[in-house]
């Protein structure tokens, strides 16, 4: 059972917390019955005016489709009641279909091809109209019989009283009974409170039988869920496949661009001085010191890429103590905060992915918005539900601003980095600053110590 499944059961609190949901559920079967009856007319009427005029084919299938997605409509409304009733959540059906992208005809497919939308019909034409129907019925009873014997003692006296009065416990203890109204009343109070005591109980099973058939109808099927992996891993697999193409892109350009050139000049200068060295020695001194510049200039641009690779500190001593180097290299005064649980080992993946966004971000800060101060903050959040671990992320620079995400540049590239991860950028940069940007990757990691309650 989920935590969300548990929550109403650590509530209940015994009987009397039976009480605190009454009112709700009580209102759930009230409304439903009302809403059930709406439900089961329109579609009956659809779907029916549908398969009649299926000869015209379009008349038909669009009224078939229109009874669909007002069953899909009334299924949805029950799932939400049913939800405000103290039910647990049930999840809803996966209804995107890649079909409907591919136009009108496509879009009929996938309609009349999820059967999520027949089960959803099926429950609001026959299912929930009988099952609704019933459950009003007993709720009614049951509360009617429960106020009117429990009250039974103030109205009874505003009874019209005539000479033939049948009272129940004449019949039932015989004519000797000296004050039978008084003996009806007592009856009537018993039978009351006894209803009244199990009406919790009532609306509960009652409510309950609704849940069990909206779960089993109206609820998600694995596949559903299986399916939602398999297209969320597919959008991560293309987000990083781009984003490592575009990194490897940018740093072919780099080098290209950078100590390539440098090194062809690099070699230029040095044949010039060879060939000077013996005509015009002091030309070619000239020459080898422009190719030592041109080889110093070359090393800082390879010292200045490589940072695009995970650094040795980072393996050797983790994420936090990479950061911290990187500050000390970086142009802006920069702080790392260290919120860490003490113990905790995360995967190589995720440290190396984490300090290159970081990095980015720290670069971004120092280049673009003229930061003066900057600070990295790390910590590690857990989610109850569903029972996950996040590594959070967060670059603050008291830059100018304006940030904005440009597609294959910069905070776009991050971007594509986290989903390739399955994980999420989120950028604030109003004009005049502050700029915030927080990465939050999920994580799968063992600690030493426990993260948090």
């Amino acid at each position: 059972m989920t935590t969300e499944t548990l929550a109403p059961v650590a509530r209940r609190g015994g009987y009397l917390g039976l009480w605190r949901t009454v009112p709700r559920e009580l209102a759930y079967l009230f409304v439903a019955f009302p809403i059930a009856i709406a439900g089961f007319g329109l579609t009956i009427s659809l779907f029916s005016a549908g398969f009649g005029t299926i000869v015209t084919f379009f008349i038909g299938v669009v009224l078939i489709i229109g009874c669909l997605y007002i069953a899909r409509g009334f299924g949805t409304l029950d799932l939400a009641l049913l939800r405000f009733a103290g039910r647990p959540r049930i999840e809803k059906p996966e209804w995107q279909d890649a079909r409907a992208r591919t136009g009108f005809f496509g879009w009929v497919r996938a309609v009349l091809g999820n059967g999520h939308y027949w089960l959803y019909l099926l429950h609001v034409m026959v299912i929930d109209f009988i099952v609704t129907t019933i459950t009003w019925s007993i709720m009614i009873t049951w509360v009617a019989v429960a106020l009117g014997g429990t009250t039974y003692w103030i109205w009874e006296i505003f009874v019209p009283q005539g000479d033939g009065n049948w009272y129940f416990a004449e019949w039932l203890f015989g004519p000797t009974i000296t004050n039978p109204a008084l003996v009806d009343t007592l009856i009537n109070l018993v039978i009351g409170l006894v209803f009244l005591v199990t009406l919790p109980f009532i609306t509960r099973g009652l409510v309950s039988l609704h849940w069990l058939i909206a779960r089993g109808v109206l609820g998600a099927w694995r596949s559903d869920a299986l399916q939602r992996e398999v297209m969320s891993l597919n959008e991560s697999r293309g987000a990083a496949q781009n984003a490592e193409g575009h990194s490897l892109r940018r740093l072919e350009r780099d080098i290209h661009d950078g100590p390539q050139q440098r090194l062809v000049r690099l070699q230029m200068d040095l044949a010039a001085a060879e060939r000077q060295l013996d005509a015009d020695p002091e030309k070619a001194r000239g020459l080898i010191a422009e190719a030592m510049q041109q080889s110093r200039d070359a090393l800082e641009e390879l010292r200045a890429l490589s940072r695009g690779f995970a650094p040795p500190i980072l393996l050797d001593r983790g994420l936090v103590a990479a950061l911290e180097s990187a500050a000390v290299r970086s142009t802006v005064p920069t702080r790392i905060v260290d919120d860490l649980p003490e113990g905790t080992s995360l995967p190589q993946e995720i440290e190396r992915n984490a300090y290159f966004i970081a990095s980015e971000a720290l670069v971004n800060a120092g280049k673009h918005a003229e930061a003066k101060d900057v600070e990295i903050r790390v910590a590690l959040r857990r989610l109850p539900e569903p029972d996950e671990t996040w590594l959070d992320i967060s670059v603050t620079d008291d830059g100018h601003g304006g940030a904005t995400v440009v597609t294959g540049h910069g905070i776009a590239g991050l971007g594509e980095r986290l989903r390739g991860l399955g994980g999420t950028l989120e950028v604030m940069s109003p004009e005049g600053g502050p700029t915030i940007v927080s990465a939050h990757l999920p994580v799968t990691f063992a600690v030493a110590n426990s993260v948090g309650p």
